[in-house]
């Protein structure tokens, strides 16, 4: 493992991003991977992760032999042994037997036995991204990168390319819900990512096709200023080989910025700015979804259906639908068509069910402008059925809290009812001073801080016909969904 990039906004300021905090300073992300037949048996740690897995399960389906141990048992883990990868509970420097490679996650820490044993053996040892462009390396490449909207915007460009007849690769940050599953893969056919720009791993996958859905201050642990995240956004976009399509939302200020400064590729934008390439003109927003006219770069006027709510998710569709139709070459008609099929991703504003007219609805929000889209979205569905919205939010790391509790306020002011649980640490130890009430105190009293049980019996309390209760969060908050569902149900 080597230090930063020499292409990365790390060499641009003289020193690693991840040195900040001491995240991840241990990858390379400027060379090409190896080949994916080379790799031997290969061994992840954390294997039961969203982005683990998915990297699993393509390497299995390029023939390569898969296992892998993570902390704790799951349904992931199990659907993993039983696709064919050998899995273990917990982490044991015996895992490693028969192992050729192991692949991590920038969470993986030096101590963790596993990984040390890797060291002892003289293992190749490579990121998870790394092992997931070996996987997509020999194919076409389009990659979605964005403070929000990653996930669905994939989601979305795989369903896009899908109805154009397209049968894309993938790799998703989120399960896709008509397909049950976060990867696949096909021989000879585009390969979509979801590109992550948490840990600068995005580097690494030098895509013909690039989507920046927007450029905002995030990852301010591992990256320290937002002038550091820019920079790193823009040798995303300058990893496009040369005659590419860099595709930005004309709407977003950072990524609008970053458009024009991009040279030597093919840049295209997209919003609701007149000078966009693609102009959306009008948008009919309902609760189960939107009707939108947008004229594409072609100068054509086209209808657009999604069976998913937000102006958020038209921003999202249209840069799917210029990846499709601008950087693939997929027909106009047959994009629109799977765009409109698209029933959504596990955890993006995912309805949990109904019980007693009062809806639950779970979503993997933890920034602020996620927070701020969804509860806008949320809002506004509760209040067109004559409802309340009923807001429960679980702050992710305590350095993005102790960042950004300002902006997470502000989002979550337009719901009825707010509740915060106990910071979600992760990977972070917790920082003196640094709990959920940074964000309570700037809500004015509005909101409390309860114990997940607390929670489901405070919104049991409060509920009524018509309410949105909307479980927010990136850490282990999505389990209270089925729970606060269930107790909707026992109430007479």
């Amino acid at each position: 493992m080597t230090n930063c990039s020499p292409i990365s906004f790390t060499a641009r300021h003289g020193r690693c991003g991840a040195d900040v905090n001491g995240i991840n300073d241990r990858f390379d992300f400027s060379g090409v991977p190896p080949r994916v037949e080379d790799l031997g048996t290969v061994h992840l740690i954390a294997i039961g992760g969203a982005g683990m897995s998915a990297v699993a399960r393509l390497l299995m389906a390029r023939g390569i032999p898969v296992q892998g141990s993570d902390a704790k048992d799951s349904p992931l883990l199990r659907a993993l042994a039983a696709e064919g990868a050998r899995v273990w509970v917990g982490h044991d420097r015996r895992h490693l037997e028969g192992a050729d490679t192991v692949v991590i996650s920038s969470a993986i820490r030096d101590s963790n036995p596993e990984l040390s044993q890797a060291k002892s053996q003289g293992l190749r040892i490579m990121h998870r991204s790394q092992a997931l462009a070996a996987t997509a390396w020999d194919q076409v490449r389009l990659a979605v990168a964005g403070a929000n909207g990653k996930t669905t915007t994939t989601s979305l460009l795989i369903a896009a390319l899908d109805g154009a007849g397209a049968s894309p690769s993938f790799a998703s940050g989120g399960e896709l819900a008509d397909r049950g599953t976060n990867a696949d893969w096909h021989a000879d056919s585009p390969f979509v990512i979801e590109a992550d720009e948490s840990d600068g791993s995005f580097l690494v996958y030098h895509p013909h096709v690039a989507a920046i859905t927007n450029v905002q201050p995030d990852h301010l642990d591992f990256y320290g200023t937002f002038d550091n995240v820019r920079a790193a956004y823009a040798a995303f976009a300058a990893t496009v080989p040369p005659g590419g399509l860099v595709v930005a939302c004309a709407d977003d200020e950072g990524s609008n910025a970053l458009a024009a400064q991009v040279s030597d590729r093919r840049v295209l934008t997209y919003g609701h700015a007149l000078h966009a390439d693609l102009v959306i003109l009008e948008s009919a927003l309902a609760s189960t979804g939107s009707t939108t006219t947008f004229r594409d770069p072609g100068g054509v006027e086209r209808t657009m259906t999604l069976a998913v709510p937000g102006a958020h998710n038209v921003l999202n569709a249209c840069a799917a639908y210029l990846c499709a139709t601008e950087g693939v070459g997929a027909h106009p008609d047959g994009v629109i068509a799977g765009l409109a099929r698209f029933a959504g991703a596990r955890r993006r504003f995912e309805v949990i069910g109904e019980a007693g007219g009062i809806t639950v609805v779970d979503d993997y929000a933890h920034n602020a402008g996620k927070v701020e889209a969804v509860v806008a979205t949320a809002t506004k569905i509760a209040h067109d059925r004559g409802g309340r919205l009923i807001a429960i939010f679980q702050p992710h790391l305590y350095s993005r809290t102790r960042d950004f509790a300002e902006g997470f306020a502000a989002g979550l002011a337009p719901a009825d009812e707010i509740a915060l649980l106990d910071i979600y640490g992760a990977r972070e130890e917790p920082i003196p001073g640094v709990d959920s009430r940074l964000i309570a105190d700037r809500l004015a009293g509005r909101a409390d801080v309860l114990s997940p049980d607390a929670a489901v019996e405070w919104v049991a309390s409060i509920a009524k016909p018509g309410d949105v209760v909307l479980t927010i969060g990136a850490g282990d908050i999505t389990v209270i969904a089925p729970h606060i569902l269930e107790r909707l149900g026992s109430r007479r």
